[in-house]
């Protein structure tokens, strides 16, 4: 047996067929639900391996997932693991340029997608050759020519009986693409185990070997339940999925993110583990609380984390003050090292990201790779389990992964400092650095800033052109609900009680909204685009 992903979970179904593994809740207030056991997840991934192997899909070609969540998207992603098949992830907001982009970027020869994007997907489909074989969740809007799923289901057994498997074998995490096009990172399942599931026990010693895995379960009990709240087309919510079924517990998802169905859930599951993306999942929950959802028991959560996004000092210690008894806690990490650290307790304090990394986490120059001084500035960078490179892309694999004294490194888009006790200071991701009179800002300090002050439900902040500085920093605020319209002279106020005065904003644009990913990740383009086009 190796550290293969679909192995590991075979090894714990094995152990704990009888545990509920699976638990996904339809359209918010519709009441519908599924419930599978580990057998019967194992059962249906088993359905979809061999539809794709008896459909012709061959061991290392790739499918893409075009999904909203859903037992069909996890069952999906362990059929295809099971078949050597590689899993490909596809944002659901794509239109019709950027999916012919992604489908045909990634090599797409197989898709599974929800009837709701058909109309996108027959649009794109006459400019990707490539793609032959096309499995349809949900009733069809036109004739498109694709297999339905419960046929595709209906078509592969519920045996196992697959060819042996490899820990080389590849998952490919597609990037959000908010700084540019989307890149897919290609993993090896054992590095993205160990970097991405944390080899078994995240919070724990990783198991030594894969057989390790399934004993850890059986000597275990149950009464963990994970919650992964964004989409599971972001990486984190199938990772965090993975980890879950890695420890042989119950995995909730929704359809889509609705604040009070979430809470509803916490309370009717007993989730004592629920992951999301920075302020805007989770101060959407805090109005909840403190207004329809009022009163609801949330005493079996134990953790709130979050990944992409960091959880600001305020939201934090609203939703503390509101539910006492759960950790609340920033992760640091990327689609390109999985893992990387912790934020500390104080971490927020003065808009610093402070983490406590993993010791295959440094701050190193992205020139010469060597070790930062403490306190100067560099670049995020880890070794040992890290991906291969980037997929259909060999220049931006060579400016991103390096080897070094014999190991593999991979150098993050985070820009950060190191202390002397080896906690980073993350200042934010360099391609969205501001350079102002030859000044450095890094928008997510400001960022948090911004999100104290009382009045600001949301913010981002963006570099526009400027005759006299080159750039000037720029915040686009979401105000919360019945709050003072502020001038920007309150808003620099604010800011100078944590920021130096170079980093104030010298513009603030006012937005109904502002504009995220479904996952909750920022939208730095879009921010620009609006900040520049209020500046004119």
């Amino acid at each position: 047996m190796e550290y293969n992903l679909a192995d590991l979970f075979e090894s714990v179904v094995d152990v704990a067929a009888d545990r509920e593994a699976l638990v996904y809740i339809d359209h918010p207030g519709t009441g519908a639900e599924r419930r599978l056991t580990y057998a019967e997840l194992d059962a249906a991934a088993n359905r979809v391996g061999h539809h794709l192997i008896d459909s012709g899909i061959r061991p290392g070609e790739h499918l893409g997932l075009h999904l909203y969540n859903g037992v069909e998207y996890l069952q999906t992603v362990l059929g295809c693991l099971k078949a050597r098949v590689v899993p490909v992830n596809v944002n659901y907001r794509y239109v019709e340029e950027e999916l012919v982009y992604l489908y045909r970027d990634a090599d797409l020869v197989a898709l599974v997608f929800d009837a709701e994007f058909e109309e996108r997907v027959a649009a794109a489909l006459p400019r990707v050759p490539k793609l032959r074989h096309l499995v349809r969740v949900g009733e069809p809007a036109s004739e498109l020519k694709a297999l339905a799923f419960p046929e595709a289901e209906a078509a592969g057994s519920p045996g196992r009986g697959f060819p042996a498997r490899s820990a080389d074998d590849q998952f490919i995490i597609y990037t959000g693409g908010t700084t540019g096009m989307p890149k897919g990172v290609m993993w090896r399942q054992e590095d993205l185990f160990f970097a991405g599931l944390g080899g078994g026990a995240p919070t724990g010693e990783p198991v030594g070997r894969p057989e390790e895995l399934a004993e850890r379960v059986a000597a275990g009990g149950t009464g963990i339940t994970f919650f992964p709240t964004p989409p599971l087309m972001h990486g984190t919510s199938t990772l965090t999925s993975f980890i879950g079924f890695n420890f042989g517990q119950r995995v909730v998802i929704h359809r889509k993110f609705a604040p009070e169905e979430v809470l509803r859930t916490v309370e009717k599951e007993k989730v004592t583990s629920m992951s999301l993306v920075g302020d805007a999942m989770l101060r959407p929950l805090i109005d909840a609380l403190n207004g329809p959802m009022k009163g609801t028991d949330c005493s079996a959560l134990f953790s709130v984390s979050s990944s992409g996004a960091i959880l600001s000092e305020t939201v934090r210690r609203e939703f503390s003050e509101l539910v006492p008894n759960a950790m609340l806690l920033n992760n640091f990490g990327s689609s390109e090292s999985g893992f990387n650290g912790t934020a500390t307790d104080d971490s927020g304090a003065g808009s610093r990201f402070r983490v406590r990394v993993n010791s295959r986490t440094q701050v190193v120059d992205p020139a010469t790779h060597e070790p930062v001084a403490v306190g100067e500035i560099g670049r995020v960078a880890q070794s040992g389990h890290v991906p291969l490179g980037y997929y259909n892309d060999p220049g931006k694999t060579a400016e991103t992964f390096f080897e070094k004294d014999g190991r593999r490194w991979v150098l993050l888009g985070d820009m950060g400092t190191i202390d002397a006790d080896g906690v980073v200071t993350v200042l934010g991701r360099g391609s969205q650095c501001i350079n102002t009179g030859g000044e450095k800002v890094y928008p997510e300090e400001v960022e948090q800033a911004l999100k104290s002050h009382p009045d600001v439900y949301d913010a981002l902040v963006a570099g526009v052109p400027d005759a006299k500085w080159g750039n000037h920093v720029a915040a686009v605020v979401q105000l919360r609900e019945g709050a003072p319209r502020p001038s920007l002279a309150d808003i620099q106020s604010h800011c100078r009680t944590h920021l130096a005065g170079y980093k104030i904003p010298r513009q603030l644009v006012i937005t109904e909204t502002v504009q995220r990913s479904p996952s909750g990740k920022a939208d730095y383009r879009w921010a620009r685009e609006v900040a520049a086009a209020a500046d004119r």
